[in-house]
């Protein structure tokens, strides 16, 4: 009796809107679980012969689309030997111009030494990501390493170099956010733009004026703008330190410049230009001698100078412990083998106590850009302090296919005389800009004047032969 009064006594305390709104919402519940979204007499039902039918009738797709009898997948290249300064690649011995061994560190003894001593120490892997059981004490070792080498404040290590810039970006910049991005960027940073879902602005390839243009008209849009979230979004400007895609280094000084002036976070990917520029191999800052504060994230390989695998983020300890819970790359893959971690130091140790290594590969790298200038037929495209080359067609026959084709026969006959090349490889059906077919160089510091002359008669005779 109690409680019914005291039950009578809510119910006209309570609103009567609140009533009817809350019979309604128990209507709608019982409705959606109840009610069918078919009538199961409404199913159409086929008789056994006319299933027989639709079934001879189905033509299932194929599980691979058809390629070409011409398709370099179809004609892998086996490598048989370490990937040195000379090479053995089905079963011929060469001059080894497609590894990106710049600093000529891959067989080095000291880093053969060094990761078998953490194989037999670690194991060969981790089983892990790092945030689970997979943080082993040589990461650390690594990146506070790589931090004292860039003199930054801290350092994080991924297991993939593509990964790195590929989930870097990402961390930061979201959907609400402009990124700006040179149209030949690599493959890696178009993905982490795409991943980002930000709004991408491409700029014509190291053309700080037509950066510049499309900053004051995003500037100018902003303006006009009603919308106090529009105006006040976020904005990333992504660069490479040397282009893989041309070989050209970027202007850091004048990228800076702008990064202040229209209030821009930049991002630099130093996969290429980290151990291959600078005096002492610190990357494009060091190059230009541009303050490494003005940048605020490093991205970079350890699979190319450094001769090991996985990538690296160096930044202010702010920027790169937000990594730690934000950078796919590093919470959801397995961490860096230990192996290759002991790689990595050994190759850090070796780059800081031998800075003459980066003159003699500045050195190199304007040698061969001599030598290739004078090819007939060809034209060399990058940055004479670059290690990374181009070799295009200078008067190209037809479309990419045509160009691919012959610049294909050019690298086998390369090949047969003792010089390993290879065709620039692109995903054109997903690249946002394709790049120019072209014969990717890369550059050894330990090549001498000889080699590099022998070098430059093979490619002119190869190019002589497939004309």
């Amino acid at each position: 009796m109690e409680l019914s009064i005291q039950l009578y006594n809510l119910i006209r305390v309570i609103p009567w809107y609140h009533i009817v709104i809350e019979l309604l919402l128990l209507v709608w519940v019982l409705w959606f679980l109840f009610h069918r979204s078919y009538n199961p007499k409404e199913l159409q039902t086929f008789k056994e012969n006319e299933e027989n039918e639709l079934i001879g009738k189905w033509t299932p797709e194929p599980l691979v689309a058809d390629v070409s009898k011409d398709d370099p997948a179809l004609r892998p290249r086996i490598v048989e030997s370490k990937a040195t300064k000379y090479v053995t690649v089905d079963g011929r011995r060469g001059l080894n111009l497609a590894s990106h061994n710049y600093l000529g560190l891959v067989g080095d003894e000291r880093l053969e030494r060094r990761a078998v001593d953490a194989v037999r120490h670690y194991g060969v892997g981790s089983c892990g990501p790092r945030g689970f059981y997979g943080t082993v004490d040589i990461h650390l070792d690594l990146e506070e390493k790589l931090a004292e080498f860039m003199s930054m404040e801290e350092a994080v290590v991924y297991s993939y170099g593509f990964s790195t810039v590929a989930s870097a970006i990402p961390a930061y910049a979201k959907r609400s956010d402009v990124i700006y991005v040179d149209e030949k960027a690599n493959f890696a940073i178009q993905k982490g733009v795409d991943a980002s879902r930000s709004t991408a602005l491409y700029f014509k390839h190291n053309d700080v004026e037509d950066l510049e243009r499309i900053l004051e008209e995003e500037a100018e849009r902003e303006l006009r703008n009603s919308k106090k979230k529009q105006r006040n979004r976020r904005k990333f400007l992504v660069v490479e330190g040397i282009y893989m895609n041309t070989g050209q280094i970027c202007p850091l000084p004048e990228l800076v410049a702008l990064a202040k002036k229209y209030k821009l976070r930049i991002f630099v990917d130093e996969s290429i230009s980290f151990g291959s520029l600078g005096s002492h191999g610190k990357g494009v800052t060091e190059y230009f001698g541009v303050p490494i504060d003005d940048i605020d994230l490093i991205m970079g390989s350890m699979e190319w100078a450094m001769a090991s695998i996985g990538g690296f983020c160096i930044g202010s300890s702010f920027v790169i412990e937000h990594q730690r819970l934000s950078g796919l790359g590093y919470c959801f893959s397995a961490s860096l083998p230990p192996l290759l971690a002991a790689a990595a130091i050994c190759s850090l140790d070796v780059m800081g106590s031998t800075p003459a290594l980066f003159a003699s590969l500045r050195d190199c790298c304007r040698a061969v850009h001599r030598a290739l200038g004078r090819l007939e037929g060809l034209r060399v495209g990058g940055d004479p302090d670059s290690p990374v080359k181009h070799l295009y067609l200078r008067d190209p026959p037809g479309g990419a296919e045509q160009q691919l084709a012959m610049l294909g026969r050019v690298v086998h006959h390369c090949s047969l005389n003792g010089v390993v090349l290879t065709v620039a490889a692109y995903l054109h059906s997903v690249e946002k800009f394709p790049p120019k077919p072209s014969i990717r160089v890369a550059v050894n510091r330990t090549l001498t004047e000889h080699e590099i002359q022998t070098a430059a008669e093979v490619i002119k005779q190869a190019y002589i032969q497939s004309a």
